[in-house]
């Protein structure tokens, strides 16, 4: 690792938190003196700076600015290091490292996500392990001199996972998040061991790191339920100022056949409309050729979600409206891979 160097970029969260002493309340330490805290760091051969917000936010506050700020950090300092890794709380991890995986285009170094359950300055905080093994990834390269994992990730007990594969799980458990539909990237005990083979690499090295900043957020969520009534379902398509309706449907993304719901989305989709279909369960994909229920759907205009989680759909519908004024152009690219965030 001689001769490398990595960014620390503190945005909020538990894992920046210690105990004050005399009230014992949580509050934020210096990043500045992030060594102090973390002894271990000394010990790495690269160069560790660290970046701090300020004020920092608490996870569940994020905005589409913060991930704006975020990316333009990461863009400004790309050339001067090798790798990023980013803690943050874990609530919104995974909407904030899906957001950077589609504003970062032709991303070639590692940007690692990570954070923990217990603050860093407790007796058996998670918070160590996952710092320094991310840091570890971050710097890591191949024989080429390329960087091992060229992905927005995310780190925690002892995987790495592609960020936009990732949703938190476990609120309690030190393994807080799980990727049910992707393979993790690498896997970390005596030794790390990169999954090479589901790792993202870039086609054609030394393109120019490319920012997208536009993210258009008019979206609406819609959850099927047992029950759900027309004014419930017409209230959501009906919201003033948006694009685009997920809606989380069951199993292999079936809704109810019911001639009033058929004919709200149609209603939707027929005023323009993106009807995205993700479901509801933590693994598996929508497949509306499977049952009647969602060849409905299919016949009406509704887009597959494939294998999603929910939190990359709302994050890419929010980059392509972005990026696009059409929503026809917004359908085309919903139905295609575009940072690994699908299995098509």
């Amino acid at each position: 690792m001689k001769n490398r160097s990595i960014l620390l970029i503190y945005t909020g969260g538990t894992i920046g938190m210690k105990q004050d002493p005399d009230t014992l309340a949580l509050v934020p330490f210096n990043f500045d003196q992030i060594e102090e805290e973390v002894p271990e760091l000394k010990k790495f051969g690269c160069r560790i700076d660290s970046y701090s917000f300020d004020p920092v936010i608490d996870s569940s506050d994020v905005v589409p600015q913060f991930w704006v700020e975020l990316a333009e950090l990461i863009h400004k300092n790309y050339d001067k290091y090798d790798g990023f890794v980013v803690l943050h709380g874990t609530d919104t991890m995974s909407y904030s490292a899906s957001a950077l995986s589609f504003m970062l285009e032709n991303l070639e170094k590692p940007v690692v996500f990570t954070g923990s359950q217990l603050p860093i300055g407790m007796l058996r905080t998670d918070g160590k392990e996952n710092l320094i093994s991310s840091i570890e990834i971050a710097a890591a390269k191949n024989a080429e001199g390329h960087a091992m994992v060229p992905e927005v990730c995310i780190y925690f007990e002892s995987y790495l996972y592609r960020g936009n594969r990732t949703t938190k799980y476990n609120a309690e458990n030190f393994r807080a998040f799980r990727s049910a539909n992707y393979p993790v990237l690498a896997e970390v005990g005596i030794h790390i061991k990169y999954n090479v083979s589901c790792i993202r690499y870039p086609e054609v090295w030394g393109r120019p790191l490319v920012v997208n900043k536009e993210l258009d957020t008019g979206v609406a969520v819609l959850k099927i339920y047992p029950g759900i009534t027309g004014n419930i379902v017409d209230a959501v398509v009906d919201t003033p100022g948006i694009r685009a309706v997920i809606i989380e449907t069951f199993g292999s993304g079936n809704a109810p056949t019911s001639k009033w719901f058929v004919d709200s989305i149609k209603r939707a989709v027929s005023k323009g409309l993106i009807i995205l279909n993700v479901t509801q369960c933590q693994a598996g994909s929508v497949d509306m050729d499977a049952y009647a229920t969602g060849v409905a759907l299919k016949k009406v205009g509704v887009v597959s979600g494939y294998d999603s989680t929910f939190e990359a759909a709302l994050l890419k519908l929010f980059f392509l409206m972005g990026h696009f004024s059409d929503n026809e152009d917004v359908k085309l690219y919903l139905g295609r891979n575009l940072r690994g965030e699908i299995s098509i």
